[in-house]
């Protein structure tokens, strides 16, 4: 057969599905849509998202952005079918990183790839996006949908995020120049081990030959794919008016690396963090994971938050009107430590 006489190919024969990908967009936009915010210019469909500063309240902004994924929790989502949280995880690694700037989270975008759209699976993440979004009062403004046949397993799909946020000049975080020894550090709770350590979590299961669908050894009314699936924190809306009051001189997210190195981060070279590990009980999650795993103290608190997902420096004088604060805001702080010289 000569090359004129072979039947005409299409981008859909080649495994991509342009209708399927303009179905998404109808789908997901009202979700993008609920999102909207002060700033906001337009909607989706354009090449960028445009954001106006001044209409958001600032008179002297600086931008932050950050980037992150989910990780290996998402492998999670694959092996159980639920979809809805990871988006939430994805935001809250993000806008909880500009945070620990001082920033605001202003506008999200996000970048889904899978090698064939599967109905419902996008859907599922991008609300769980929107969600995130809606949590940490940002707008979903945009992201990219790719479908690309071959580069993923069937059901897999890989999740990365966007996030630019705004602060005032004068609110820049962290305030290392106003750091002095004796500053406390609070602890605020986290949800669980958040989107970090999860490729050991998963190892500890595979070896306990636990399954996903069956129950959690460390929680009631759930299966351990749901519980380990909890998502992330989002602490924008519970912060910022700490932040804005002036109150906080410095913030650590903690992500990978735990307590151990995520703390050092805020702080000058000068000073160090002491933290308390017997100020606060570590949540049941991480008790098994230890337990299952015969891991290591210091190897946990490197590798997972323990129960502490933000943790704020202030001074002294200031430390009770914040733990009031945030206890008014539902919280349960706890003081976790201080800062002390190098």
């Amino acid at each position: 057969m000569n090359a004129t006489s072979k039947p005409p190919l299409s981008y859909r024969d080649a495994g991509v599905d342009i209708e399927a990908g303009e179905r998404l967009v109808d789908a997901i936009s009202p979700m993008a849509k609920a999102t909207a915010r002060a700033g906001v210019m337009g909607g989706l469909g354009g090449f960028g998202a445009l954001f106006d500063l001044k209409a958001a309240g600032y008179t002297d902004p600086v931008l932050v952005s950050g980037t992150d994924g989910v990780g290996t929790k998402l492998m999670l989502a694959f092996e159980t079918g639920i979809h809805n949280t990871v988006g939430i995880d994805l935001v809250a690694m993000c806008a909880n990183d500009v945070l620990a700037q001082g920033a605001e989270p202003l506008f999200f975008l996000d970048y889904f790839a899978t090698g064939k759209l599967e109905s419902g699976i996008a859907e599922a993440v991008i609300a769980g996006i929107a969600e995130g979004c809606r949590l940490s009062g940002c707008a979903l403004v945009g992201g990219e949908t790719a479908e690309m046949p071959g580069m993923y397993p069937p059901g897999h799909y890989d999740l990365a995020g966007f996030v630019v946020g705004a602060v005032d000049r004068d609110k820049v975080l962290p305030r290392m120049g106003d750091m002095g020894q004796g500053d406390v550090l609070i602890g605020i709770a986290s949800s669980g081990p958040h989107s970090n350590g999860y490729s050991l979590v998963r190892r500890i299961v595979a070896r306990e030959g636990l399954f996903y669908g069956g129950p959690s050894p460390f929680s009631n009314a759930q299966t351990l794919g749901e519980a380990l699936l909890t998502p992330t924190r989002l602490y924008a809306q519970m912060v910022l008016p700490l932040i804005r009051s002036g109150r906080v001189k410095g913030l650590a997210h903690i992500t990978g690396g735990g307590l151990t190195e995520n703390t050092p981060r805020m702080c000058p070279d000068s000073l160090v963090p002491k933290i308390d590990r017997t100020s606060w009980t570590p949540p049941p999650v991480f008790q098994w994971l230890q337990a299952a795993g015969g891991v290591e103290t210091d190897e946990m608190h490197r590798t997972f938050n323990m129960g502490i997902g933000m943790v704020l420096a202030v001074s002294p004088n200031d430390a009770a009107s914040v733990m009031a604060d945030l206890k008014a805001a539902g919280e349960d702080p706890r003081v976790v430590g201080e800062l002390a010289s190098a």
